[in-house]
């Protein structure tokens, strides 16, 4: 509760900020403020909070991913101050940032479909404005209607499928629901697997699962970069997330209605992602597309619906989140803030026009590719390793196949950073810019030290 008052207080606090005149003092206070709530998370473990009649439920697992999105918005801040105090209507960009997030911490905390579907408002309405942010520019303004008017049919889908499961237990709670599928395990009605399919159908939007990610390359490129670098982390680990929480203790005791279309999905994320990823010329879609293949490989540990699958996933998209926010913000930087992307060749010669830059794209490559010993490795690790256990050989062997796909596309940036010259100039980084690499750089290298204790955490 704490957590959710400290960001709606922020929330609220930037959008008066210009009347009361503390714009300048917006960075620190927010700054401060997802430090307390990562301190908030910490304090309250073990606890298990039951809120509004048992709509929100914040035990463990939900203050992990409250903590870890604190911690991800934190270093995507960190790196995105220039470009939100460059640009205008600063305090609005803090506040959608904050009303963003609350978001997200409703989706990892719901325990009510309520809960779960104003969750998901509060992050989309903050993120339509955010995408179109940019309000001069088409690809901007391209982006936000093609997410508004996509966003607003899949959520048509989620809401059909919620009237149904109503329809057909008489209750908004997950618990009661999966009290249901409990109890009729063996004789589940038609309407209660069509309300399935069309929750599926809505949550594989949030996550960008493929035949529904068609919307995404396109919004990330046309987004702002930084806003694009948000939506691809702190979005699709709220998603998963609550992908995973309703999957988990509603429809995990029958398996056998959904889980063959999830694997159907699962496999076609992972392969139309890195396909489509070695044909990319744009680097910003080529991003796009990968984490559209990274959803696929989260998707796994969905489908096994092991102990394993909460931690797999925490630890995975920590590590995938902190690669990616630090891929954007280099891209960001050679692109010099074109809107819409460049090519390759602006990674040419990066190697010494700014070696520390050059050490982090490599090391976010890497460690997206699953390359030992960085902790990307290690989350593809036990996503599989939970597949492994459910028995899902061949979902693991087709993963690890589209996994070899991907180093081709990630590669092509670490060649043409140390391999191709380039006559621009020497970069100069601002020292936050620098404290974000290195502490990616170690956080990617750390977490490659002790990924079973961190995965222990979400069990």
């Amino acid at each position: 509760m704490k957590s959710l008052l400290l960001l709606s207080g922020l929330g609220v606090g930037a959008m008066v900020a210009e009347l009361i005149n503390i714009k300048r003092f917006l960075f620190p206070l927010v700054c401060l403020g997802l430090i307390a709530t990562i301190g908030v998370s910490i304090y309250d473990w073990n606890t298990d909070i039951h809120l509004f009649n048992n709509m929100l439920r914040l035990d463990n697992f939900a203050l992990l991913f409250t903590a870890s999105l604190s911690l991800i918005t934190l270093l995507w801040l960190i790196g995105a101050k220039k470009y939100i105090e460059t640009e205008t209507s600063i305090s609005d960009k803090y506040a959608l940032t904050m009303f963003t997030l609350l978001g997200a911490f409703i989706m990892v905390s719901y325990n009510n479909f309520t809960m779960l579907f104003i969750g998901i408002e509060i992050l989309s309405i903050s993120l339509y404005v955010l995408a179109g942010s940019k309000k001069n520019d088409l690809f901007s303004n391209e982006a936000a209607l093609k997410y508004f008017l996509m966003g607003s049919f899949a959520t048509g889908f989620l809401l059909f499928g919620i009237a149904l499961i109503y329809g057909v237990t008489g209750s908004f709670h997950i618990d009661v629901v999966g009290e249901y599928c409990r109890a009729n395990a063996g004789n589940i009605p038609t309407m209660f697997v069509a309300a399935i399919v069309l929750i599926i159908v809505g949550l594989a939007f949030k996550v960008s699962a493929a035949p529904f990610h068609f919307w995404a390359p396109d919004v990330y490129t046309g987004s702002p970069t930084m806003v694009a670098s948000f939506m691809i982390t702190v979005v699709k680990t709220a998603a998963i997330v609550a992908f995973l929480r309703l999957f988990f203790a509603a429809f995990g005791y029958i398996p056998g209605t959904w889980q063959a279309i999830i694997s159907v999905i699962t496999v076609l994320t992972m392969y139309i992602g890195n396909v489509t990823a070695v044909f990319q010329q744009n680097v910003k879609r080529m991003l796009a597309y990968s984490g559209v293949a990274h959803a696929g490989y989260l998707l796994i540990a969905l489908v096994a619906l092991t102990n394993l699958s909460g931690g797999a996933i925490f630890y995975y998209t920590l590590v995938y989140s902190i690669a990616t926010l630090m891929a954007f913000h280099i891209l960001y930087i050679v692109s010099d803030n074109k809107n819409e992307g460049v090519g390759f060749e602006a990674f040419n010669g990066l190697a010494k026009r700014n070696p520390l830059m050059a050490l982090g794209i490599t090391v976010s490559m890497l460690s997206l590719a699953g390359i030992p010993p960085l902790a990307g490795f290690f989350g593809k690790y036990y996503v599989f390793t939970a597949a492994l256990e459910a028995g899902r050989y061949k979902l693991v062997i087709l993963a690890v196949i589209a996994s070899l796909i991907s180093v081709y596309y990630y590669f092509k940036i670490i060649i043409a950073a140390y391999y191709h010259k380039s006559n621009k100039a020497p970069i100069e980084l601002s020292p936050a810019h620098r404290f974000l690499y290195i502490a990616s750089i170690f956080l990617l290298l750390f977490l490659a030290l002790a990924p079973d204790f961190l995965i222990r955490w979400a069990k």
